[in-house]
């Protein structure tokens, strides 16, 4: 586990132990004294002047109530409310931030389901003992709210980023529908998790999860709502068109297959201009004659 060992050790994961700790209105010094070491270790911890044991990382999660995904993923800048940018990261896939359990896990759970998976064939697929998986996580739901996490993390900031890129509300609209298809194209293993197996995760992260989902279910009918404002469009008709949008492009991982015809990106501006023949066309629809 020298992955595990060495991922904890960049020097963000201190900066986002800061920024979960200062979110959840605690001090320096509780935290210290919430998992036993002075304030100046806890200082340095934050400021990534030491090195961090994955046991003391999922102590201080667990402490903060994050997941300990959270705070070994690279934080990114974030995109400022209406904010017009040429910047198109979101277009751009690298891998996630996987320890080896974590891969291991996403092969296990998309071939068996979470339910048929076990710790030790986890354990096999990542060629390490079962013991040393507990020694990092402490159970199979710990497995699936990381992953989990990480997927909604990375679809919600494309979501905001791309939305936040157009320069006009149509475009606003269009960007927004064309990231929700493209993550779900493009991260497919990790879409067709959070599809299949949200259900599976225990309370509280399972009401979290589902408001990080209607959360971005929201973004989308917040721009939609932008790109029809001035056409008199009833909500009712508003809402059914986007329930229809978002179903389309959070289906695409039940059959789309990366190796076909169409690539994620292609496939993603098709979903986009289908979602604005079907925005325009029921609002059209709509308009008194």
């Amino acid at each position: 586990m020298a992955e595990l060992d060495a991922a904890v050790r960049e020097s963000h994961v201190g900066a986002s132990i800061r920024s979960a700790r200062l979110d959840g209105g605690l001090t320096l010094r509780q935290v210290a004294a919430a998992i036993g070491v002075s304030v100046g270790t806890m200082s340095a911890i934050e400021n990534g002047k030491v090195s961090l044991t994955v046991g003391r990382l999922h102590q201080i999660a667990e402490l903060l109530g994050v997941a300990s995904s959270r705070l070994l993923a690279t934080p990114r800048e974030p995109v400022p409310e209406g904010a017009a940018s040429a910047d198109q990261d979101w277009r751009s896939f690298a891998d996630l931030p996987l320890d080896p359990v974590l891969a291991a896990a996403v092969d296990v759970f998309h071939d068996t389901g979470y339910h048929g998976a076990t710790m030790r064939l986890i354990a096999t697929n990542a060629e390490i003992s079962v013991a040393g998986i507990y020694h990092y996580y402490p159970s199979k739901q710990s497995l699936l709210v990381a992953l989990v996490d990480l997927a909604m993390d990375d679809l919600t900031w494309r979501v905001r980023a791309a939305e936040a890129s157009g320069s006009t509300p149509v475009e606003r609209f269009s960007c927004a529908v064309e990231a929700l298809a493209l993550f779900h194209a493009a991260r497919g293993d990790f879409a067709y998790l959070v599809a299949t197996e949200a259900r599976s995760l225990e309370e509280p992260d399972r009401a979290r999860v589902a408001e990080a989902r209607h959360a971005v279910q929201r973004l989308v009918a917040e721009a939609a709502g932008r790109f029809v404002a001035d056409d008199g469009v009833p909500t009712s008709v508003l809402h059914n068109t986007v329930r229809a949008v978002v179903t389309m492009c959070m289906a695409l991982p039940y059959w789309y297959d990366p190796q076909g015809e169409l690539s994620p990106a292609e496939i993603a501006g098709e979903y986009a201009a289908l979602a604005l023949a079907m925005m325009q066309g029921r609002a059209a629809a709509v308009q008194p004659r």
